[in-house]
């Protein structure tokens, strides 16, 4: 299945799975932030704009902001070695994330960020097919009758760590999730670019905590 490039080019032959948070390359507080994320999305359906959240160390958090950690639940206790995903607002969508990527760089105190898409994927047999033209290969995948639509969270951090859930529309259900850390690199190198300073002028996102 082959689609745009920040979709994932090896996706389970044997359908989905669940994800596994203890393999060894896997940060388990980032798997977790992420897995929240796709949770708390999934319970809003489908058809939704792409959404971006920053990853922050929920200790931070409460130290820094404790009536915002009361309000959203957090102590010290569930603070220890966790991230918090706060979501952001103002993402344009009439832009394309990846483009909006581009004009993005994190205040200091953010750890690491996701962000949420919905793609459809084809056959590699639809290949040959496919338009060059982004906006027209967009609504030849919308159109073929053989698409599938999934819809990727992809997570990083400052310090390297990647993970990547999706969940297909045709196998919406909470144990369908597949997850791994390296299921989209087109999606997680944007992201990482977010939390370098190589950004130049890009716009500075508030982790609006």
């Amino acid at each position: 299945m082959t689609q745009p490039d920040d979709v994932p080019q090896d996706l389970p032959e044997d359908g989905p799975e669940t994800p596994r948070v203890g393999d060894l390359d896997v940060d388990p507080a980032l798997a977790a932030a992420v897995l929240e994320i796709e949770q708390h999305v999934s319970g809003e359906g489908w058809d939704r704009p792409a959404r971006l959240f920053a990853l922050v160390e929920t200790a931070a958090l409460v130290q820094r902001e404790p009536a915002l950690a009361a309000a959203m639940g957090l102590d010290d206790a569930a603070a220890q070695g966790s991230l918090t995903p706060v979501e952001q607002d103002g993402l344009d969508p009439s832009v394309p994330l990846e483009r909006s990527l581009e004009t993005i760089s994190w205040p200091a105190e953010v750890t690491g960020c996701a962000a949420v898409v919905e793609r459809f994927v084809l056959p590699p047999e639809a290949d040959s097919d496919i338009p060059e033209d982004p906006a027209e290969a967009a609504a030849y995948a919308a159109a073929h009758p053989a698409r599938q639509e999934l819809r990727m969270v992809a997570g990083v951090t400052r310090a390297g760590a990647t993970y990547c859930a999706m969940r297909f529309r045709s196998h919406d259900d909470d144990t369908k999730v597949v997850g791994g850390s390296d299921l989209v690199p087109a999606l997680l190198e944007l992201l990482n670019a977010t939390l370098t300073d190589e950004q130049g002028d890009g716009h500075e996102e508030s982790d609006r905590t």
